[in-house]
């Protein structure tokens, strides 16, 4: 394994954005698609038809929604040679089972906290390290949309990532209440990233029939906010007179506490966020060398910041897959590919 994802970047309407994408991302989206139907017979044993529905049916929300981005996905097909099903099936996955995507770190610094005075935000993403063969680095520059880089597996329409217009997000599972068909998550996060403002990235959420919760971290023109996405809500985490953020995966705003009663956190959630928190409260501005330390920090190892493999029944096979820390304002990632207490940041800037 090399250090660095693979960089692809395209451009142009968005089915012919999908089409790029599809031809140069062939291998990685056929293989992603073969891993995916692989994990879902393995953990819940899906049958074909339920998942045709559950495509059929978000299809016909999504082409409500956005059908731009359903021509993306489309023209993917075609440049892929992989069904419009399995791009979708893709999309959907974790609509079809009530076990959470992966529980992850993230934290956003605003320009007061930040010791250059660039807007940060960061993220240790916790999966299956299966995924890394199909993660790449993606720049796109669409014809009528502020351009964005990503980091993501190769099929997805969005994922973490920055916009030329200083709006980035980094993604946390919620376990919260959940519904088999809407939008697709990964749709509402692509509009997002189409945003301008952090009123314009919750109306690109809050305006979808969501089928799945999720936590959202921000870096916004605004300042840091984080949001708590429900089936039924957005909520918004912004405390006055605080220039940060941090969240792992268990929900915060006061009206969701009874969420948590309901559902059992992630990979100790609440250790990790009161880690963190102690990590980076440091009575001075942070800069990306704070981050660092902090993303690879072992304590409660191995269900640490810097997750390992470990002998746990349900999660044990997640691992830190790859730690991203995003510049806003020289729209930038630093990108440790594997775990960061022994792998190097790696910068990579939009193509």
């Amino acid at each position: 394994m090399t250090d660095r994802y693979r960089e692809i970047t395209v451009a142009g309407s968005y089915a012919a954005m999908g089409q790029q994408i599809g031809e140069a991302a062939r291998e990685e989206i056929r293989g992603f698609v073969a891993m995916a139907y692989e994990r879902i017979s393995q953990t819940i044993r899906v049958a074909r038809p339920t998942i045709q529905k559950v495509v059929t049916q978000s299809t016909a929300f999504l082409e409500q929604y956005s059908p731009d981005l359903l021509a993306e996905l489309r023209g993917m097909a075609e440049g892929s040679g992989v069904s419009e099903e399995d791009l979708m099936f893709l999309q959907i996955r974790n609509q079809l089972t009530a076990d959470m995507d992966s529980g992850c770190t993230s934290v956003s610094i605003g320009t007061a906290m930040s010791a250059t005075g660039s807007p940060l935000i960061a993220q240790n993403w916790d999966n299956d390290p299966a995924l890394d063969a199909f993660t790449i680095v993606l720049t796109r520059r669409p014809a009528t949309a502020p351009a964005f880089m990503t980091i993501t597996q190769a099929g997805l329409i969005a994922y973490i990532g920055v916009s030329e217009l200083g709006l980035a997000a980094c993604l946390n599972s919620l376990p919260a209440p959940s519904r088999a068909v809407g939008v697709p998550h990964y749709f509402t996060l692509r509009r997002l990233f189409e945003g301008r403002s952090l009123d314009e990235a919750v109306h690109a959420i809050d305006s979808a029939y969501r089928a799945i919760p999720a936590s959202i971290m921000l870096a916004t023109p605004q300042g840091p906010a984080n949001l708590e996405v429900t089936i039924d809500a957005v909520h918004v985490l912004r405390p006055d007179g605080q220039d940060w953020q941090m969240h792992t995966n268990h929900c915060l705003h006061p009206e969701l506490a009874a969420v948590n009663d309901r559902f059992a956190e992630l990979i100790q959630s609440r250790p990790r966020l009161d880690r963190i928190n102690r990590l980076l409260q440091l009575g001075r501005p942070l800069q990306a060398s704070d981050l660092k330390m902090a993303l690879a920090d072992h304590d409660g190892y191995p269900q640490s910041l810097c997750r390992h493999a470990n002998d746990h029944s349900q999660h044990g096979y997640w691992a830190t897959v790859f730690s991203v820390i995003m510049n806003i304002e020289s729209w930038e990632m630093e990108i440790c590919r594997g775990t960061p207490c022994c792998h190097e940041y790696q910068i990579y800037r939009p193509g």
